[in-house]
């Protein structure tokens, strides 16, 4: 049965209606650039700060403070810089028209020219890499083989500390109150344009947000001193802040690419003290330097807490790690850093508490830095180990399901559970805290029991997640979770004589380093090499691509990885039926041509006259005519955007004549692919054997497609990454990428590239 079966009355392509849009911008880049030339050149202004505003603009913009002696961290120890990897990009021109005034550059390295007022000059995209000074990459992975004692984790730790968010910007839009327009100080406005800048949201018509952020809204009023009428959350109109944004909002985009570029930079600029650290003489990227701005708390699923406003975090709140020979790294004027400590057995840059949750963040070395790779080959090498243990801990828990005492036939039941369905063990929460639960925090509500020995769950796990699952199991646990349900209310705990830490310090006693997301990292990774034995050597790239991807779902449904299904996904689906059918019209316009130019290869490729399913000629006049109305729309609006740049360069302008000649070819192509339909006659070609090989090709792109189409759907309630990333040794898909030929980058995205790049010395034998 197909997953989606589009029927004859089904609607042909909408036309895109994104042309209009894209002139109008297209357009006002143009004129902003126009103006800005005719306009007098303008020096770049440098406010005179005060000491306060010197302060307040040193948090995000500190590297413009010359009174803050930010400086690389590499220069405060002997160290030469690691590696950084240079993109050497090739740009090809492709506009539509050529101005006879313009020659193509013969070299890269030729002269640069003065650039015209108003225009920003491009960077150079080409280096020449043989000039760089490159440091030899560290290979930690060649050095140690992940189970030595790693309590300590470096020697030298030199940091510039984290980034904070600018301080806030009162931009003076009065909301409504009671209908009428009410002046705020800056901290209330603040506040209000959080909701503002959210009200369209689902959060804002959620009670409870409502409710929180008044609360905390009406603390801050208190706080403020300043009289503010509002009382009332119902009262409260924040449609004029609301609107002020968007304008905002559209103003940034539509800045032109080299206004974008300009700002990109200078933000660079600030942040580039941040995002290096110097670990043992080595240079190592840092992961999320920037302190979380001040905010609305959202929260996942039903948090008791969504809605209260994220207090601004100042340096008193930051504690900084850094080795006892670091020099410090100035706070912002007038503050300071809240604890400095030396802890050279922990991972972490930087650390404050979360205002809402109580609970730390922390900034630590990017995700492909060396303590990350180590920490994941450690993590992967542990479970890997639990491969020996498994056996006799299954024997174990098996024969304890029978105990008499009931504290260790509750161990027992859980630690199934665990085992068998990758349930996360669960700790007890708060009344503050989301309701989510693991195993030990199982309620009697949260399981069902069905004969003859069936448990259906349905509970909230992590993230808010919600785990709905039916599922078989041994008769004995059956009659345990039949058991630990006498005599309690729907409320009361399954497991109510254990908890985590009792669990896992049993689990540790079974195996050095056991817990119970070992069990889950374990089962992830022998799943996903069991699933991967299925690939067919034999396949193409494309179905060997969908075993693997195969694979990966079935252990994100073992670990309950899934996703919200978009709400655009069945118009989403058209689209790629809409992709399938207009490749099975250009391999049906090829086929006609081989067989109107030689009948006789239809002996040779019996396939060359059977018709193309789904694909009606209503469908394909109208793909026609919608494709060939975008295409000249297109040049049209290229035609003039690009003679609208020249005009403003004061060069000489594409004649008309060029863009008509090219709008009368779309026509002539438009009207043969029309006629073709009509007739079912095809054009001959004097080669024909070329074109045999051009249908291959289309097969293969079509089988791409319909795997796509056929993957879309399988996986649009499961996310694949999580496992990918924090479950699945990658050694096993490095070791199928080599087995069968695939490109590893058509396996991991190029963060899981560097992340794993340990992982990329096996050879195709590696087994977990």
């Amino acid at each position: 049965m197909p997953l989606i079966a589009r029927t004859k009355s089904a609607k042909p392509i909408p036309k895109k209606d994104s042309l209009k849009k894209a002139t109008a911008s297209a357009k006002a880049r143009v004129t902003k650039a126009k103006t800005a030339k005719d306009s007098p050149a303008k020096k770049t202004e440098t406010r005179a700060r005060t000491p306060k505003s010197d302060f307040e603009n040193g948090w995000s913009e500190a590297k413009a403070d010359p009174s803050i002696p930010y400086k690389d961290p590499s220069s405060s120890v002997n160290s030469t810089p690691a590696k950084r990897k240079t993109q050497v990009k090739n740009e090809s021109d492709d506009d539509a028209f050529e101005t006879p005034t313009k020659s193509k550059k013969s070299s890269a390295k030729s002269t640069p020219k003065t650039t015209p007022k108003g225009k920003v000059k491009k960077e150079e995209k080409e280096v020449d890499l043989k000039e760089e000074e490159e440091e030899e990459e560290y290979k930690w992975w060649e050095a140690q083989a992940g189970n030595e004692d790693d309590s300590v984790k470096w020697v030298t730790l030199h940091h510039n500390g984290v980034l904070f968010p600018p301080p806030y910007e009162p931009h003076g839009v009065k909301m409504l109150y009671d209908g009428e327009p009410i002046t705020l100080v800056p901290e209330v406005e603040e506040a209000v344009t959080f909701f503002a800048a959210i009200m369209q949201l689902d959060h804002a018509n959620n009670p409870v947000f409502q409710k929180n952020f008044m609360k905390d809204l009406l603390k801050v009023i208190k706080k403020s001193k300043a009289p503010c009428p509002i009382k009332e959350f119902k009262k409260c109109n924040f449609t004029p802040i609301y609107e002020h944004l968007q304008r905002e909002r559209e103003e940034r985009l539509s800045k032109t690419k080299e206004e974008k570029l300009k700002i990109k930079l200078e933000k660079d600029a600030i942040a580039e003290p941040f995002m290096w650290a110097i670990l043992d003489g080595r240079k190592e990227k840092v992961g999320n330097f920037n302190v979380e701005p001040p905010s609305l708390f959202k929260g996942r699923g039903d948090h008791p807490k969504t809605g209260c406003i994220k207090a601004r975090i100042q340096p008193e709140d930051v504690t900084l790690n850094l080795s006892k020979d670091a020099p410090i790294p100035p706070a912002p004027k007038g503050h300071k850093w809240g604890k400095i400590v030396h802890s050279n057995t922990s991972t972490w840059l930087a650390n404050w508490t979360d205002s809402i949750t109580g609970s730390g963040k922390y900034v630590f070395l990017s995700h492909d830095s060396s303590l990350k790779g180590q920490s994941d080959l450690k993590k992967f090498e542990v479970a890997r180990k639990l491969k020996t243990y498994i056996k006799d801990i299954r024997k174990q828990y098996t024969r304890n399901l029978k105990s008499d005492d009931m504290k260790n036939k509750q161990l027992a039941t859980a630690m199934y559970l665990i085992d068998v369905l990758a349930i996360r063990a669960g700790n007890e929460k708060g009344e503050d805290e989301a309701d989510t639960v693991g195993c030990c925090s199982l309620r009697l509500e949260h399981i069902e029991l069905i004969t003859p020995n069936t448990l259906k769950f349905d509970f909230l796990g992590k993230d808010s997640i919600r785990y709905i699952n039916e599922v078989e199991v041994s008769s004995q646990v059956f009659k345990n979770m039949k058991e630990l349900r006498k005599g309690k209310k729907k409320s009361d705990m399954i497991f109510d004589l254990l908890n985590t830490s009792y669990l896992n310090n049993h689990l540790k006693k079974l195996m050095p380093g056991l817990t119970a997301k070992v069990f889950r990292t374990y089962n992830a990774s022998h799943t996903f090499q069991e699933q991967l034995k299925n690939t067919n050597p034999k396949d193409s790239e494309v179905l060997k691509l969908q075993s693997f991807n195969r694979a990966n779902r079935q252990v994100a449904i073992l670990c309950n990885h899934q996703k919200t299904v978009s709400k655009n996904f069945e118009t989403q689906m058209e689209k790629q039926e809409d992709r399938i059918r207009a490749i099975k019209l250009d391999i049906k316009r090829v086929k006609g041509s081989i067989l109107a130019s030689d009948k006789k290869l239809a002996k040779d490729y019996p396939e060359l006259e059977e018709p193309e399913s789904d694909l009606e000629d209503d469908w394909c006049r109208e793909f026609i005519k919608n494709k060939y109305e975008d295409t000249r729309e297109k040049a049209k609006v290229k035609f003039e955007v690009k003679n609208e740049q020249l005009e403003t360069n004061n060069e000489e302008t594409v004649p008309q004549s060029k863009l008509q000649s090219q709008l009368d070819s779309y026509d002539e192509k438009e009207s043969q692919m029309l006629r073709e339909i009509d007739t079912g006659k095809y054009e001959k070609v004097s080669d024909p054997e070329k074109l045999i090989t051009k249908w291959q090709k289309l097969k293969e792109s079509l089988l791409k497609q319909k795997t796509v189409k056929t993957e879309k759907d399988e996986n649009k309630a499961t996310a694949l990454g999580t496992s990918k990333t924090n479950y699945i040794d990658p050694r096993i898909t490095v070791a199928w990428s080599k087995r069968f030929g695939v490109p590893l980058e058509k396996l991991f995205p190029k963060t899981l590239l560097t992340k794993f790049q340990w992982a990329t010395t096996v050879d195709e034998d590696f087994v977990f």
